[in-house]
């Protein structure tokens, strides 16, 4: 595993536990993300890095009992937090890498990834293995519940130019990755990128 796995996997361990209670107001948030994926009944969307799986509600809410969810994780303590907050019942739970998914190309209609980009090891390379399990035409949506400008003031740090989140620099990214960037919003409430599978 490499130094940039252990990273990820340990900071997360570390926080998995209390993740939730310390931002407890973010509901809303995912659940008008995922009203603006544009999910029918029956779709099969895979949230990826889902974490403590605060977004598998909405999205089996969104696909109803026809549809598929997933949520795929490389920290088995947030996968534990998210069993422990009942979440597997709205979708199946594995352990697993981005960079390497366990599921057959072009199986999922979408991917959800929620504060997904900033702790992938190789953005590009990673955000194509996301397209390879999407169908032609599937969607990618890249979230976080405060913009930009918001996250950077609450970690005591200033905006950089080279933020991969940044329109400029994601648009290419996506663009390299197989993904066509269909909307950006970028508010102090919000943040949310759609992109298109390509065909």
């Amino acid at each position: 595993m490499s130094d940039h796995h252990t990273h990820v996997q340990e900071f997360f361990t570390a926080r998995a536990a209390d993740w939730d209670s310390r931002f407890p107001d973010d509901g809303p948030a995912y659940a008008a993300a995922v009203a603006d994926v544009g999910l029918r009944a029956g779709d099969r969307v895979l949230d990826a890095g889902c974490g403590t799986g605060r977004a598998l509600t909405p999205l089996r809410a969104a696909v109803g009992p026809t549809g598929v969810v997933v949520g795929l994780d490389l920290t088995s303590a947030m996968l534990e937090a998210a069993v422990r907050a009942g979440r597997d019942r709205e979708g199946r739970l594995l352990l697993g890498d981005v960079a390497a998914l366990p599921l057959r190309s072009g199986s999922f209609d979408a991917v959800f990834g929620a504060g997904l980009v900033s702790h992938l090891a190789d953005p590009t390379e990673n955000l194509r293995e996301l397209a390879r399990v999407v169908r032609p035409g599937g969607t990618l949506a890249l979230f976080h519940p405060i913009g930009r400008a918001a996250l950077a003031a609450r970690q005591g740090r200033r905006l950089t130019p080279d933020d991969l989140r940044a329109e400029p620099n994601l648009r290419p990214l996506l663009a390299r990755s197989g993904w066509r960037m269909t909307s950006y919003v970028d508010e102090d409430t919000r943040f949310l990128a759609l992109a298109a599978r390509e065909s």
